[in-house]
């Protein structure tokens, strides 16, 4: 493991009840870090995160996780630095980690101060009252430790469930959907209070969601995952700027789709031919795609297209449905073109100007930095 290194998982694959459930899987997390781990539901982010903790077994690959919370390589030493095989399994109590489930899991019969001193009962009554003062303290639970779960909001119970996390001082979080039972209205809050408390202690945390602007807001890193495997990993932004495959850019919902074609080294649309750029990405060899073997498809933003008032260009998209939002009309559009391997239907489009439902307008593509898909593959629901 390299310096700042927590957390390695090299070729790591779990197989439960005769089923593949993880596939060669490669992650690193530094100290101090938060990932988000993203996907469809049965993609495999619990079982990683449950296979992390030590709930599960790899069936092949490594785990190694320092337990030490120093970031110094000349403070830790061997002990210190745990690794996990098909042969050689550390139990999850012994490898320093938190983890927050779902549900929080908070005992119903214990106290907000019982339930937080759950996990360091065995440390002198003064470094329990201690350790209890000052979660309490920092997670804006004062004057509550008398009181029972039933009796708590359901943010003052995620806040319980992380204070009981973080008694036994872990070097890692692990949270299964923390933010799912929160209110809507209270959730983008909470994330970043959450968030603030993290980076204070310093802390590593893995948090799976399937909500991708959860990630957003609370990550410094993301990983989409996808039929058991990390397609692609890094910060959010630079995710959302180069998805590397189709399945990654329409999990993450970053723009609508619509079919292109490649003649003569050229891309044709429903909306024209695509104007020139110096930019491209394409998944594959554009050689490769003849004829109509292939299902490209343009990565298309609502900012990349142009409306064009005043009648000169030709009618090739119909408005399908009208929204508002905080951007202005929202529109879906659908194209007119009769070339049915050309055609699409909900194409976003937000404009300042009000359309008519069912009205047909001229759009065009502007030229910018090119994103085309081969999306042969399965689609992410």
């Amino acid at each position: 493991m390299v310096e700042n290194e927590l957390l390695s998982v090299k070729q790591l694959s779990v197989k439960l009840h005769n089923k593949v459930i993880l596939s060669d899987t490669h992650l690193t997390l530094n100290f101090g870090d938060i990932l988000g781990l993203v996907g469809p539901s049965g993609c495999g982010k619990t079982t990683l995160l449950n296979t992390i903790a030590g709930f599960n077994t790899p069936s092949t690959g490594e785990l190694s996780i320092k337990r030490n919370n120093s970031k110094s390589t000349h403070l830790i030493v061997a002990e210190d630095i745990l690794t996990i095989t098909p042969f050689k399994h550390v139990a999850p109590e012994h490898r320093n980690i938190g983890m927050i489930f779902q549900d929080y899991a908070l005992f119903p019969h214990l106290s907000v101060e019982k339930n937080i001193c759950f996990g360091i009962n065995k440390l002198p009554k003064s470094e329990q009252k201690s350790r209890m003062a000052d979660l309490l303290s920092l997670l804006k639970l004062t004057g509550l430790e008398a009181r029972f779960p039933h009796q708590l909001s359901g943010g003052q119970q995620q806040r319980v469930a992380i204070a009981r996390a973080l008694a036994p001082q872990p070097t890692l979080l692990l949270l299964d959907e923390p933010f799912s039972n929160i209110d809507a209205r209270l959730r983008n809050e909470l994330m970043l209070e959450m968030r603030q408390i993290l980076k204070q202690l310093k802390m590593s945390a893995i948090f799976v969601t399937h909500n991708k602007d959860e990630v957003f807001t609370f990550a410094d890193k993301i990983a989409v995952m996808h039929q058991g495997s990390i397609l692609q990993i890094g910060r959010p932004a630079d995710v959302c700027h180069s998805p590397n495959s189709w399945q990654v850019a329409d999990f993450l919902q970053l723009g609508s789709w619509i079919p292109v074609k490649a003649i003569n080294g050229q891309f044709q649309s429903a909306l024209g031919e695509l104007p020139s750029s110096e930019d491209l990405f394409l998944e594959g060899n554009m050689a490769t795609y003849k004829g109509n073997s292939h299902k490209l498809q343009l990565l298309l933003k609502s900012q990349a297209i142009e409306y064009c008032e005043g009648g000169f260009e030709k009618n090739n998209v119909k408005v399908d449905n009208i929204s508002i939002t905080e951007h202005g009309f929202h529109y879906l559009l659908s194209s007119i073109d009769r070339d049915l391997s050309l055609s699409f239907e909900q194409l976003s489009f937000y404009s300042n100007c009000l359309l008519a439902l069912d009205q047909k307008i001229a759009i065009k593509i502007k030229a910018h930095n090119y994103q085309v898909f081969n999306s042969d593959d399965d689609i992410l629901g």
